[in-house]
Parts: C-alpha cells; sequence; structure tokens
C-alpha cells in the first residue's frame, strides 16, 4: 500500500536538500532552478517510539517500520499551467501524489538567489496556488462544458454538475484552492473528487528556516507571515532547517543524540515532518509483536479489523475469524501478552472493530 507526499515549492527554497535528508538520498541539491527534472522518489521510515517499546521488550530477529513515499518535485515557476519552466510535466507529477509538502523559504541570505529577487513567504505560496489554480481552471471549465450539454438531456447529477462547477471556476478565479471551497452534498463531493483537482489536496507547509530562528521562531517574520497564511486553510506549519537536517542525516545514528543535543533540538525535524505527512494522508499505524518480529503497519483511519488483516496479506482478510487486540501501553507495561490477557487487557474484536492507532494485534484466520 503506498502513500505518497510530493513536495514542491519554487525553485532554491530547500526542497531536495529536505528530500535528501528525508530519503538519504544524494541527489545532487544546486543554486539554481530545474536541478530536479524527473521525480526523485523516497521511501521513508515513519519514526514510532511504540515500535521501539516493543522491540525492546521482545527482541525481535527484526524490526520493521512501516513507512511513506515522499516525492521530490521540481521547482515550479511562473508560467507553469502554460507549460513555462517544464510545467507541465511538473503538474502531472503533482497529480500523482496523495498529499503536498508545500517547502517555503523563512530565511534570508545573499548567496542563494531567490527567482522572484527577494523573500516573502505568502507571495511565494500564492505563486504556486495561482498555477494550480490555472491548471484546475482548465479542467473545471471542461467538465462544465460536459455538464451543460448534458443536463438539458434532465441529468440531475449533471444539472448539480453545473452548479458546482460555476462556483469552483469563480473560487480558483481568485487564486482560491478548491480544498477551500465549502461542499455539504455527498454527490457534489463526488463530482468534486471525479475531477482529481490539484488543488483539492491536502498540504502542509515546511517553513525552511536558518540555525538562528530555530531557537526563536517567533522572532522570525517570514514565519509569523506564513503562519498567518496557514491558518486562512487550516494548514500545518513544520519549521525546520534544511541545511541542519541535512547534517544530521548524514551522521552514524550513535553520533545523532549528542549533535541534536549541541543544537537544542529533542529529535530531527525530519521526524516531524514525516509524522505530519503521515497525519495529513489520514493514515494510522497498527503494530504486530513477537520474538521474530516486531512491525508497524499502515491503514487508512476507520479501518477494520479485517481490512487491517489485509493490510499484512489478502488471505488474512478473506479468511478473516477475529483479532486478539492489546494496547501497546498495556503491553510494554505488563511485558507479556499471558499478562495483559489474565489483566483483561486483552480484546476478541470481530469484524467490525475498528483499529486504533497505536494496536497490537494477533490475527486468527482460515482459509
Amino acid at each position: 500500500m503506498g502513500f505518497s507526499c510530493g513536495i514542491v515549492g519554487l525553485p532554491n527554497v530547500g526542497k531536495s536538500t529536505l528530500f535528501n535528508a528525508l530519503s538519504s538520498a544524494k541527489v545532487e541539491a544546486q543554486n539554481f532552478p530545474f536541478c530536479t527534472i524527473e521525480p526523485n522518489v523516497g521511501v521513508v521510515p515513519v519514526p514510532d517510539e511504540r515500535l521501539q517499546a516493543l522491540a525492546a521488550l521482545y527482541d525481535p530477529e527484526r524490526t520493521v517500520p512501516t513507512s511513506i513515499q515522499f516525492v521530490d518535485i521540481a521547482g515550479l515557476v511562473r508560467g507553469a499551467s502554460k507549460g513555462e519552466g517544464l510545467g507541465n510535466q511538473f503538474l502531472a507529477h503533482i497529480r500523482e501524489v496523495d498529499a503536498i509538502a508545500h517547502v517555503v523559504r523563512c530565511f534570508d541570505d545573499d548567496n542563494v538567489t531567490h527567482v522572484d529577487g527577494k523573500v516573502d513567504p505568502t507571495a511565494d505560496i500564492g505563486t504556486i496556488d495561482t498555477e494550480l489554480c490555472l491548471r484546475d481552471l482548465d479542467t473545471v471549465n471542461k467538465r462544465l462544458d460536459r455538464a451543460q450539454r448534458q443536463q438539458k438531456s434532465g441529468d440531475s447529477l449533471e444539472k448539480l454538475a453545473v452548479t458546482l462547477c460555476e462556483r469552483l471556476v469563480k473560487h480558483l478565479d481568485e487564486s482560491l484552492p478548491a480544498r477551500t471551497l465549502s461542499v455539504d452534498d455527498e454527490k457534489e463531493s463526488l463530482i468534486l473528487r471525479d475531477m482529481q483537482l490539484l488543488t483539492s489536496k491536502r498540504v502542509f507547509y515546511v517553513a525552511n528556516v536558518d540555525e538562528a530562528s530555530l531557537a526563536d521562531l517567533d522572532g522570525n517574520e517570514h514565519i509569523r507571515a506564513l503562519r498567518g497564511r496557514a491558518a486562512e486553510e487550516q494548514a500545518p506549519v513544520v519549521p525546520i532547517c534544511a541545511s541542519l537536517e541535512a547534517q544530521i542525516a548524514e551522521l552514524e545514528p550513535e553520533d545523532r543524540p549528542e549533535f541534536l543535543e549541541s543544537v537544542g533540538l529533542a529529535e530531527p525535524g525530519l521526524h516531524h515532518v514525516i509524522r505530519v505527512g503521515y497525519d495529513l494522508l489520514g493514515l494510522i499505524t497498527f503494530l504486530t509483536a513477537g520474538p521474530k518480529e516486531c512491525r508497524a503497519w499502515t491503514v487508512k483511519k476507520g479501518a477494520t479489523a479485517p481490512e487491517a488483516a489485509g493490510a499484512i496479506h489478502t488471505d488474512f482478510e478473506r479468511g478473516f475469524i477475529k483479532a486478539e487486540v492489546i494496547w501497546w501501553e498495556d503491553l510494554v507495561e505488563l511485558a507479556s501478552e499471558t499478562k495483559c490477557k489474565e489483566a483483561g487487557k486483552m480484546a476478541i474484536q470481530g469484524k467490525d472493530y475498528v483499529v486504533r492507532d497505536g494496536d497490537v494485534i494477533h490475527f486468527r484466520f482460515n482459509v
């Protein structure tokens, strides 16, 4: 099951530096636009203290974290919707991801050129939103044209599509992303989803700051401006220093804690980026644990026990009988499944059980 988060932004905002640190891939980050032409894909493990706690308990032969994909998409420029700067390729790559991590430059440095000549986070976001809205306008106008023709036959769904598309055209014309349009009707939601608009995708903002700003984020005027802009669509903002994260990623794991302490960080900022991306995609983790393997598995929020079983193997879902469920903290505290069972901390769940983030599950099945 692959879930992907596209890293987008203007050229020279730190996208490739961030991607390198995330995936430990050595994609060359250069001080000019378009150094990333084909999107680079990194499969990134999701940091999870629960998995580590279970591994410490079982000392298994192997420990397997769950992961998400980050896709490094080349810098978008003004005119991309009209094909400027390889725009068609970039927009197609954005269409293929499930959510967007929008990297915004929030640092001043005369040695790193800005494509517009000045650092202005809200203007940068506006540039990209405008290009995506223009491409979406094209899609919506085509859908509107089709709906207007088909509604003449009395098709009620197409009549609804006309109304929705007319609202969308007005909304996108103001450079407002489709995700901020209020849609309450289930049929309207379906029409909107079918259009697969670029600006319908969930987004969070990665504020790339200089190292000095990490200790005083409120003192960074660019961060303040970005937070104000992000609040308009209730989007998360994750501040990181991409160049510092790149240094952390280069270190051996055993050397990282001391380095993190020296720069005043409790954990790498990347961990926060990964977790926010994971949450934005609507994902949760359940765990399986034993002496052979401790493993984290990804499912969508709201998944039932059989669907979770299917994440391990389709046979598990097909032949699902029951799920033995223990809350991860109970298992760590009581230190064995037997003791959890004796203490009434193991629950036997059936097909309707909705999996919680942090459940440790043992599936019973018969094929």
